[in-house]
């Protein structure tokens, strides 16, 4: 008897793709036949993986692509001009576009892996290394097919309104006393490093000490600070570091501890949105601060503007001058103070940017309260406590932990230095992020459905 030919993996797979699956064994009259079929259609199933994709997110795409289908034909429709030449309707289709990607991705790896998982469980099979083939390959294609799924349940999130603005990142210590004024500095330097790395054009808006400690500064030559606000200027740079708000804590030993003794110290990071500048040409799209429509619209009448001397080092400019700014936001009492700049004009236009990002966060996150979106915020805690913390800086164990995520790195100086292990560990906050805003629309969507059921009983 002559052995059989050898063919190579990719003809194989060619011929796999050109020749159909014969049907006829399923439409046999006799019973073992029937019996033979069953049992390989229950091997197949059970080689094919779970889906990834909750049910009420995939009801959820097919609808959302739908109606990008839907836009499509009208958009690409000449007779009526209103669709031809309808902007919300073709800003609204380039959104779904990620979403019917997706899908149809994941359709297809879907139906890759039903294939693969019929050949390599399928007894009658008429080339035996064909099917060896097709389990070798119905790992990986499984593994695919689950990134994808993962893709498109991303994809389903509601994109975050600010997600395209630049960002502000605002430094306050928390408890531990002047250790924690120096770690505000280490943090505040380790971001602003992450940025140069990284080319984003940042801008310090504030940078002020602690009085009561003066110019001090530690062994690492970290400054006490009291408050300070990095501006990232370009655009989608909120999406990019949203995921930083929060509690971070360190655990280090001082370099006035005599005993060694390992203190535990805390500091805030808020992330606000920041408005675009009207000749920003970074790409992002302008902000129209007098729109009363807008998030960012603050009423010059709502606001009591105060002048003084600013504190601190600057000599007799500083102490005869009113050069600083504070503004009181009445009916959210936010309150912004700035004596950065020499001029107060430029403080002045400084604190009304940083009013203006607070309060358009305060009514987002008023919407999302509302809306009962299961996202995690530290801008609407006015109280900082140790037990609030989302990263772990333990100079001991040279670790960085994020809570949140539940990742582990090591090469702390790398992480405080804003070098690639730094990028590790935001990537895992904003995974988790996805995943939370997931898991908030699956729950609404089998609220509606729930609803709809009992509408329907009704």
């Amino acid at each position: 008897m002559l052995a059989a030919p050898w063919i190579c993996r990719s003809c194989a797979r060619a011929l796999r793709r050109s020749v159909p699956r014969p049907l006829f064994a399923r439409y046999a009259s006799s019973s073992g036949s029937n019996d033979t079929t069953t049992a390989a259609e229950a091997a197949t199933a059970a080689m094919i993986p779970p889906s990834a994709l909750a049910p009420s997110l995939l009801r959820r795409a097919q609808a959302l692509v739908a109606e990008h289908d839907a836009l499509q034909r009208a958009l690409s429709s000449g007779d009526d001009d209103a669709y031809a030449f309808d902007a919300a309707k073709a800003r609204r289709a380039g959104e779904l576009s990620r979403v019917a990607a997706a899908l149809a991705a994941c359709t297809a790896a879907r139906a890759s892996v039903a294939e693969l998982a019929a050949l390599a469980a399928d007894p009658h099979g008429a080339d035996p290394d064909l099917a060896a083939i097709a389990r070798e390959d119905l790992a990986p294609e499984a593994a695919r097919l689950d990134a994808l799924e993962r893709a498109l349940s991303a994809a389903l999130t509601p994109r975050h309104p600010f997600a395209h603005l630049p960002c502000m990142l605002e430094f306050r210590p928390g408890p531990g006393g002047l250790e924690g004024r120096y770690f505000t500095d280490s943090l505040f330097k380790m971001y602003r490093a992450l940025c140069a790395r990284r080319g984003y054009r940042a801008n310090v808006l504030k940078y002020e000490l602690a009085d009561a400690a003066g110019d001090q500064s530690s062994s690492a030559g970290e400054l006490p600070l009291q408050e300070a606000v990095l501006e990232v200027q370009d655009p989608g740079a909120y999406d990019e570091f949203r995921g930083e708000a929060g509690m971070h804590r360190v655990q280090r030993i001082p370099s006035t501890e005599s005993k060694g003794r390992v203190h535990t110290s805390a500091v805030a990071v808020w992330v606000l949105p920041s408005f675009a500048e009207n000749n920003n040409s970074g790409g992002a799209e302008a902000v129209d601060v007098d729109d009363p429509d807008s998030d960012f619209y603050v009423n010059p009448a709502d606001v009591r503007v105060e002048t003084m001397r600013a504190r601190g080092a600057g000599g007799q400019h500083v102490n005869k001058t009113e050069s600083a700014i504070r503004l009181t936001h009445a009916p959210t009492g936010t309150v912004v103070s700035m004596q950065d700049h020499r001029s107060q004009q430029r403080n002045r236009e400084d604190a009304w940017k940083v009013l203006r990002s607070r309060v358009a966060a305060q009514r987002v996150e008023r919407r999302q309260e509302d809306a009962a979106r299961l996202r995690s915020s530290v801008l609407s805690r006015a109280q900082i406590t140790r037990g609030d913390k989302i990263r772990t800086y333990n100079y001991g164990q040279d670790r960085c932990s994020d809570h949140r995520a539940g990742v582990d790195v090591h090469n702390l100086p790398d992480v405080l230095a804003g070098g690639e292990t730094l990028d590790r560990v935001m990537g895992a906050a904003r995974e988790w992020l996805v995943a939370r805003e997931v898991e908030a629309v699956a729950a609404e969507e089998e609220a509606k459905q729930q609803q709809q059921q009992q509408q329907q009983k009704q």
